[in-house]
Parts: structure tokens; sequence; C-alpha cells
């Protein structure tokens, strides 16, 4: 279970053992001898190739496998069935110490005119800050008053609804105190860098010939093997129905594809595989990326603008009450516009907004939280789907609890950026079960999803996983 303690204010997540319940099992197939100049044994896996294309290159090859192997005639009593296990790496979760501390913030030592910021909104405050060597006077724009105005709102829920579960926590060992040992062993954990990048793969699909509007089928990882062009990744939606995970090599980097899950890579401009499904779905996920300054420095990702989000076809996909739930960055203009623009023009009436606390291992929060710059949590705004013309619901006899307000979502966060926790245990009371569900702009899988983005496999590399010891 990935919810490690349920409260009135909300839950604790554990969202390391989330991942790890996923069924990350490969199945392996080795030919037994049969001749004497036969090797002992060997692996044959059945694969799904996609020939490249001159625009990509001779080495952008997409091979899907789930690494299981018929042997010659179907003859499966020649063969010996293995079982590869996968876990994520645990040391991604291995957050021990804040970000930044209390006493190494520069804004921490506030003068009193703060109080005055909530009595009678001012256009310019003059704040006293003490830096490491003189005080500097500071003005406030308005979109940090407004984040300020907005923190001293939820500042008390935040603290006693995180506190409350976070001594849960450690009343039954899920967090604990950090000793001296254990920061000094501490170590930070390079990976290999994805030398694949799939935001870049998807605006190079953009070239290639259009198929978006034909009628494809979905592409299925099945075992039989068969060969088709690289086009059929970018012009359908992928899916493993299996119960078995499944992998994919692309461009020479391999992915786990959970079972029971789909996925389509694209950007915001090459959709139409998605809507071609002609699927509805009862929960939609949406963590869109938010243009701000630092996004903007730092050239991390690419972001849309408002009108941008506004344009996704969500009403073309959501089911009638669909629950949609967005993820929103601390800015007012974002939270002000998901509120008032966005879910408005897709027919979603907002019922809730909830917050994301990130802390440490041992229940501190990440960054200390009254930093004017760096807060510890994140918003979520959900809504459900309000058609005029009502149609009839899908399983209208199940009965779903209402969605409550100000509900709190603490956890240990992924040192992986923008690695959101997962929703779907805490929405089980709250949706339709065997629903149709999608997540969009996702950077993972989760089986029983359906995901689409422009870095969707992002978080499925291979190399953010350990394999375990196979066995019979």
């Amino acid at each position: 279970m990935s919810v490690v303690h349920q409260l009135s204010s909300g839950w604790l997540l554990d969202h390391l053992s989330f991942i790890n319940k996923i069924n990350y099992r490969l199945r392996q197939h080795h030919k037994l001898c049969c001749g004497k100049n036969e090797p002992t044994s060997s692996v044959h896996f059945d694969s799904l190739q996609m020939d490249s294309l001159s625009s990509f290159g001779p080495s952008a090859t997409y091979i899907a496998s789930d690494l299981t192997t018929k042997p010659e005639n179907d003859d499966r009593g020649n063969s010996d069935v293995l079982l590869q296990n996968y876990v994520f790496r645990s040391e991604l979760f291995d957050v021990t110490k804040p970000y930044i501390t209390s006493t190494g913030c520069e804004e921490c030592q506030q003068s009193n005119e703060k109080e005055d910021l909530m009595d009678g909104v001012k256009k310019e405050i003059s704040t006293s800050i003490i830096g490491k060597k003189r005080k500097r006077c500071v003005v406030f724009n308005q979109g940090e008053l407004d984040a300020m105005e907005y923190h001293a709102k939820i500042r008390n829920l935040i603290l006693d609804g995180s506190s409350q579960l976070v001594q849960e926590g450690l009343k039954s060992g899920f967090l604990y105190p950090l000793s001296e040992k254990q920061d000094e062993c501490s170590e930070h954990i390079t990976l290999p860098l994805d030398t694949c990048s799939l935001s870049e793969l998807c605006e190079m699909a953009k070239h290639l010939p259009s198929l978006y509007e034909m009628e494809l089928q979905i592409l299925r990882l099945m075992e039989d093997d068969m060969s088709v062009t690289e086009q059929d990744l970018f012009s359908r939606v992928v899916e493993n129905s299996s119960s078995f995970t499944k992998m994919i090599t692309l461009m020479g980097q391999k992915y786990l594809v959970p079972p029971r899950s789909s996925f389509l890579l694209s950007d915001i401009s090459c959709m139409q595989p998605l809507l071609n499904c002609r699927k509805k779905y009862d929960v939609i996920v949406i963590d869109p990326p938010w243009q701000n300054k630092s996004v903007k420095r730092s050239n991390r990702y690419s972001y849309l603008s408002l009108m941008q989000i506004k344009q996704i076809p969500v009403p073309k996909m959501a089911a009638p009450d669909c629950l949609v739930i967005t993820w929103v960055t601390n800015r007012q203009k974002h939270l002000r516009f998901v509120k008032e623009e966005l879910y408005p023009s897709w027919s979603v009436e907002m019922v809730a907004e909830w917050h994301w606390v990130k802390i440490t291992k041992s229940g501190e929060f990440v960054y200390p939280l009254d930093s004017l710059h760096k807060k510890p949590y994140e918003g979520l705004v959900l809504g459900r789907v309000r058609e005029k013309t009502a149609l009839p619901l899908r399983n209208a006899d199940e009965k779903v609890l209402p969605i409550p307000d100000h509900k709190l979502i603490v956890s240990v966060p992924c040192t992986l950026h923008s690695h959101k926790p997962p929703l779907a245990e805490i929405l089980k009371d709250y949706i339709k079960q065997d629903g149709e569900y999608l997540e969009l702009f996702a950077r993972n899988l989760q089986p029983g999803w359906t995901s689409w983005g422009n870095e969707v496999l992002k978080f499925q590399h291979v190399d953010y996983f350990i394999a375990l010891e196979s066995g019979n």
C-alpha cells in the first residue's frame, strides 16, 4: 500500500512502495540443450521491430519485447522460463535533509510590516531583510503579494495537518530521526544520462509524413513477431495488455512498460492518435509545463502558454462526471487561471483544492514553510465535468463519496525533477472502480492508466531500476 497513514487531514504516502508494488517482472525463456553443437542455454526474444527512417539515421530503431520467447516449433517443453524482477532505485527517495534550512535563508528575518500586508493590500511594501553583512530594502511586486496573502490563508492548514501525519509516521517507524552516522554515510547518486531525448524525438517526428488523421488501430505489444515502420510509434497508442512487464528499446535506450498500461509519445500538436481511440475517461490528471522564470533560465523543459493549455481537448476525452485534477504551481496567476478560466472553458466545476507537502525521511519540510521563494508544498485543483445536457453516467448505480476540500498529501519526494506522487490509491473512494483513467503530460506509466506526453517514458528508463536475481 502506498498509503501509510490516513487521517482527517489527509494521507501520508510511500511513493517508492507504490512503484515497487507494480509487477515489474519480465519473462525470459531459456532454450534448453537439444543438440551436440548447441550451447547449454540461450535467450531468445520475441520482439516488435520498427524500421528506422532516414530522417532519424540508421541507429533509430524501435524494438518492443517482453523478453518472452517461444522455442522453435513452439515446443515449450524444451524451454525454461525465468522471471526477471526490477525494483526502483531506493536512493532516488533518499531525502534525509532539507534542501534549504531555516538558518540558511536570507529572508528568514522579516519586519512586522508583513502583518500589515494582510490587513490592507498595498501595492508595494518595503521589508527589511537581514542578510549576512547588511540590511537591504526589498519591494514586493503584486504577484509576490498575492502569494504571501495565499500562504497566510493556508499556513496553519499545512503546518497542523502535516504535523499530525508526520507524528503518525514517526510512531510507526516509517519516518525516523536522522542520526549523524546516517548523515555522514549519505552520498549523492549519479545515474547514467539518458542519451535519447524523448522531447526532441517528438519534435523530429513532426517532420514525418502525417498519419494522425488516419484511423489506426492501437499498437499492442504482443509475443508474436511483427515488423512495422518507425511512424507507428508516433501515430498509435502503444498498449501492454498482458500481466507481465515488457521492455522496449528506443534509439539504444531501454524502457520498462508495466502490465495493463498504455501510452502515446507525442507533443501537444500530435494528440490525434489519443482522440482516435474514442475513449471517454472517468479521471484525467494533468501536470502542465507551467511557464515561470526558473524554467526560462534553466531551459530544463519546454513550457506552454496559458492559451495553449486551454486548447487541450479535455472535453473530447472526458466522460460525464469525469474527475479532472490539475497540478498547479504556487504562482497565484496559475491558480486563478485554472479556477476562473481553464475549468469553466472545459465545463468543469471546481470541487476541491488539495496540497502536496514535501518532507524529508525524518519528517522535516524540504524547504522552510515561510520561505518567500520556495515553498514545501504544491497545489492540486479538483473538479467535475458538468455538462448542460447531461448524458447517462457510466455505472450510475455505483456510489462514490463526495470529494473533501483542503486535504493534504504528505510524502518524501523523488529526487528526479517533477516525479509527482501517485494518486490512484487516494482517489479510489471518489472514483468509479474499473474506469478509464488518463494522465496528461505524464513522465511515467501506471497499470490501468493511459499516459500521454512528450516525455511519457522518461522515468521508465531501465537505469532508474535495479534488476534482482532471476528465478524460475
